[in-house]
């Protein structure tokens, strides 16, 4: 793998991922770009303990742009996007729009009991193809393979900025998710705090030893496998939240994607792509879906942590989606009407298509 670091018009950092040493990547970004915009304020919420972004130059991001005008396509003559160069195998660069960042502003008091501190962090874009038309399912394992080392890579470095506390990749797919660009790609978020449901997932774990090993041995043995190999298990979780949701676990216990070896690493895409493409059979439509991989905190709880992946997706039957209404967005109480068994069987008959 070459990697390589380049620059763009405004400052923000890009990174090539590349297959072949021989990738020429001295292509500059010729674009005038506004000044970038200084971090979001963090509001903290003392009835729920959380803290809130607020982060509104985000209003103005690109929104469903037509193909021939997205930003994360390579550069062509007449046309200069997010990416200098031609082509590219995996590219990473900062969000121009992020939630979090280094660029510091000036930040007053909210009032009320709420505390306010700067949003540090980063948040990045991963592309994870250059062919507009692509998608994560339809890429080779060589592809994907590239795919986590760069994920790994940027776990790594990432965790070392002052501030940050954790780390998280992520994909949204779908119009109905609510994505704002078509072109197959992910994010990169790192927090200046621990989010609440990884919190949640290191209290269970403190307080039952061993507890994400047991549920995976657990999982393997029972129905709701989806699709394994030497070294990962695809299922349905017993007491899965949404309609079709898949975690995808390591055999092994690490606490974040860095750790993974390059056999396990290379081993995620055989098993990955089945699940998402057993989700595009299931209706004969695009599914959409949220990829979510939890890892470890930078600085705690990375003994109790267990890496793994989180697929669901909010289309429940043909033409009918879920949608968190009253008692999920209200009160976190979801209610699923697929049983996660059913699920289970249904994405097994398209994996062995």
């Amino acid at each position: 793998m070459k990697r390589t670091i380049a620059h763009m018009a405004d400052g923000r950092e890009l990174i090539y991922f590349d297959r072949r040493d021989d990738a020429d990547r001295s292509a500059i970004d010729e674009r005038e770009l506004p000044p970038r915009p200084v971090a979001s304020e963090l509001r903290y919420d003392p009835l729920t303990e959380e803290w809130v972004a607020m982060a509104g130059h985000r209003q103005t991001r690109t929104f469903l742009p037509p193909a021939d005008e997205c930003p994360l396509c390579p550069s062509t003559p007449g046309k200069l996007t997010e990416i200098p160069a031609s082509s590219y195998d995996v590219v990473v660069f900062e969000n121009r729009f992020p939630s979090f960042s280094t660029n510091l502003g000036s930040y007053a008091e909210a009032g009320g009991l709420s505390e306010v501190r700067p949003g540090v962090g980063r948040c990045e874009v991963v592309c994870f193809a250059s062919d507009h038309t692509s998608s994560f399912s339809r890429l080779t394992d060589e592809q994907v393979e590239l795919v986590m080392e760069a994920w790994a890579d940027r776990t790594a470095e990432l965790s070392e900025i002052p501030g940050v506390e954790q780390v998280f990749c992520f994909e949204n797919r779908g119009a109905e998710i609510g994505i704002t660009l078509a072109h197959p790609h992910g994010q990169i978020y790192a927090y200046p705090y621990v989010t609440p449901r990884t919190r949640q997932h290191l209290a269970a774990a403190a307080k039952r030893p061993g507890l994400f090993a047991g549920v995976l041995a657990a999982e393997r043995v029972g129905e709701r496998v989806v699709a394994a190999n030497e070294h990962w298990t695809a299922f349905v979780p017993a007491a899965a939240r949404y309609p079709f949701e898949v975690h995808l676990y390591p055999h092994r216990q690490v606490p974040d994607l860095a750790a993974l070896t390059q056999e396990e690493r290379a081993a995620f895409g055989p098993v990955y792509t089945r699940v998402l493409r057993a989700l595009d059979g299931l209706f004969g439509v695009v599914m959409p879906y949220v990829a979510a991989w939890h890892q470890a905190p930078v600085r705690q709880g990375r003994d109790l942590a267990y890496l793994h992946m989180e697929l669901f997706s909010i289309r429940r039957a043909p033409g009918k989606l879920k949608y968190l209404a009253g008692s999920e967005s209200a009160m976190g109480a979801f209610v699923n009407d697929v049983l996660p068994e059913e699920a289970a069987q249904l994405l097994r008959s398209q994996v062995d298509h």
